[in-house]
């Protein structure tokens, strides 16, 4: 494969699954420390000053439940937009105070994980997705329901766009 050459199917769709199901687990993770104290947050490092206690156990739900549907890829677009917006208002609530410089106040990790969530927005969520096996079903049901729409070659050769 030529360094300047986009790659070739399907190694572009598999790594969006894995960039989603990789980012899904830590994002699962850091909402399961919220919620259940599990796993064990850092040693030395205090709670968030600042937020409420509510705000929180939001936090923790919408990253636990959130962060597992975009494991599963379920309903990627619409979680992973409403996960973009929750790390959007972590880094303005909580970060942005102390610097507008995500490296100097530790608002790294809300700033990525905004723009991976954004990009699964756009791109959808892979090949390995509950998504994308749900549209194979629907479209493979339209087909078999209206044969009049199916390709000259049968299901053969169809080309299922995620």
């Amino acid at each position: 494969m030529p360094i300047f050459e986009p790659a070739r199917a399907p190694y572009p769709a598999r790594m969006l699954s894995v960039l989603r199901i990789v980012a899904g687990l830590i994002f699962l993770s850091a909402g399961a420390m919220k919620l259940f104290g599990f796993p064990p947050p850092p040693v030395g490092v205090p709670p968030m000053a600042g937020v409420p206690g509510w705000e929180m156990q939001l936090a923790g739900a919408l990253e636990t439940f959130g962060g597992a549907a975009i494991v599963l890829g379920l309903l990627t677009r619409p979680i992973a937009f409403l996960l973009a917006g929750e790390m959007a208002v972590a880094f303005f609530q909580v970060h942005f105070p102390i610097s507008v410089f995500p490296t100097t106040n530790g608002g790294v990790a809300p700033v990525l994980f905004c723009f991976i969530f954004l990009y699964l927005v756009s791109a959808g969520p892979g090949e390995w997705s509950l998504d994308a096996l749900l549209s194979r079903a629907r479209r493979l049901r339209t087909l078999r329901m209206n044969p009049a729409r199916r390709p000259s070659g049968g299901l053969v050769g169809l080309h299922y766009d995620l």
